[in-house]
């Protein structure tokens, strides 16, 4: 190879104080301090960052590496009809997807109309559990459903079930429980051990914070919520019985991925160094396991085509922020159910960043990078004093019975506002000036029976953290 290092000595050295310089004859009447920014959270942000900036990385352990398969590319399923998600779910597998999530809603208006372990195997029938992971979305009827996937499992101890209970976001998000939220805990738990027991490969529980982003929160109260969640499921797994070592393994944190890829990227770097400090204090170190989800909220429903390049930064920031398995949604989801195509630019979004990008061939590509190196630290060091705050009010449980989650979301909206009109394109950017027909599925509804969730004892109750979407009022405005 050639000896290029004497090019060098033709350019000469330039200084931060040079760069500044040339910047600040750009700014005309502004001054070189209006460069600095900061996260809605108040999470700074600077112009520049060089090596020096870079605070030494937090102690955090990145997924194991494989770069032929570096993260589980994961799909939804929402088609209320089981047939038709099943049909979904073959058609995903044969088309590149690792594992599957099914969201289930025996009403039939926000998931798959499932009631019973008959109306699931309908929907998982052909589905090779052994192979082929299966994750669960059933919010409170957590503990049936996963009752319902055991027996389409028939207790085989390599059937790799994800399933997914959470009862704290389902909590969050309708600002009730139909009984005490504690008892759901328990119930929770309870079922999860006798899984544990059965299925060794099985993930019990989902820490998700993807509620708060729904939101309008902050990365800094979604990652807090998530460890909080973490820790309420680990304390409840040990109240029923598992090791703290066995009940931490068993647990996956959720997170939301968005367009601002940089953002995604240190926000879940962060996440693996507040678990490995909870590890670490509960005695039973051991790596994150991360699912990145693409964020509803910054998905536009003008324009939609333009979905595809936040759905593209979504998965490149869930990617190279360590993901061990990565779900993103379909350009459609603003405005309805996904067809077929919709569903193939999804997964050809992910194959492509992994097989054609290689996004995987690096691990930890971001690491020593000045500015995600300091924004993973700022965002760590905040997450783990706002959950240490959750933790001094008594828990999750108790920050939302008080209100005191829903008052940092209202907080983060109100800096959102404050920022003025974000830059949305196909929406406050660039908006089109006649719309691009776009085809979506209008599936029948029908609802099926189904075991009620409701525990004895008095309702829970904590003010309601609704989704949102964040170019819904200027779409609004437009119209």
């Amino acid at each position: 190879m050639a000896d290029t290092s004497h090019l060098a000595s033709a350019f000469p050295a330039a200084s931060a104080a040079d760069w500044r310089a040339l910047v600040e004859k750009t700014l005309g009447d502004k001054p070189f301090e209006s460069l600095f920014g900061a996260t809605v959270d108040g999470v700074p942000i600077a112009p520049l960052y060089t090596a020096d900036d870079a605070p030494a990385p937090p102690p955090m352990a990145m997924r194991p590496f494989d770069a032929d398969r570096p993260w589980d590319l994961r799909v939804a399923v929402a088609h209320p009809d089981p047939a038709a998600a099943n049909r979904e779910i073959l058609r995903d597998l044969e088309g590149g997807a690792a594992s599957t999530i099914l969201r289930l809603d025996p009403a039939a208006e926000d998931g798959v109309a499932v009631g019973s372990a008959d109306d699931l195997a309908r929907a998982l029938e052909g589905v090779l559990l052994e192979l082929a992971p299966v994750g669960l979305d059933a919010g409170f009827l957590g503990p049936r459903a996963a009752d319902w996937l055991s027996a389409v499992a028939k207790a085989s101890p390599a059937a790799r079930l994800h399933f997914n209970l959470d009862p704290l976001s389902a909590f969050a998000q309708a600002g009730e429980s139909p009984g005490p939220i504690e008892s759901h805990l328990v119930s929770a738990a309870t079922v999860a051990v006798r899984m544990a027991e059965t299925y060794p490969q099985s993930q019990l529980f989902l820490a998700s914070g993807r509620v708060v982003h729904e939101a309008g929160g902050g990365e800094v109260g979604e990652l807090a919520f998530a460890a909080a969640a973490a820790v309420a499921y680990a304390k409840a797994l040990v109240r029923a019985g598992l090791p703290i070592a066995s009940a931490l393994s068993r647990i996956t944190l959720s997170l939301a991925a968005d367009a601002d890829y940089f953002v995604t990227i240190a926000k879940l770097r962060a996440a693996r160094a507040v678990w490995a400090r909870i590890a670490e204090a509960c005695g039973a170190p051991g790596p994150a396991r991360i699912e990145a989800r693409s964020s509803r909220r910054m998905l536009a429903g003008q324009d939609v085509w333009t979905n595809m390049l936040r759905l593209t930064s979504a998965g490149f920031g869930a990617a190279v922020g360590g993901a061990d398995a990565i779900q993103l949604g379909t350009f459609t989801d603003a405005i309805g159910a996904p067809t077929a195509f919709a569903r193939r630019q999804s997964r050809n979004t992910q194959l492509v960043l992994m097989e054609e990008a290689h996004l995987g061939r690096v691990a930890d590509p971001a690491a020593g990078a000045g500015y995600v190196e300091a924004l993973t630290d700022g965002l760590a060091r905040a997450a783990w004093a706002a959950f240490q705050a959750i933790e001094a009010k008594g828990g999750l449980v108790a920050a939302l019975t008080d209100g005191a989650v829903a008052a940092d979301v209202a907080r983060a909206l109100e800096a959102r506002a404050a920022a003025g009109a974000p830059k949305i394109v196909g929406v406050t950017a660039f908006p089109p000036a006649q719309e691009a027909p776009v085809e979506v599925e209008r599936p029948a509804r029908t609802p099926v029976e189904a075991p009620s969730p409701r525990l004895p004892g008095p309702d829970g109750a904590c003010p309601p953290l609704t989704p949102i979407r964040l170019s819904a009022p200027f779409e609004e405005a437009a119209r």
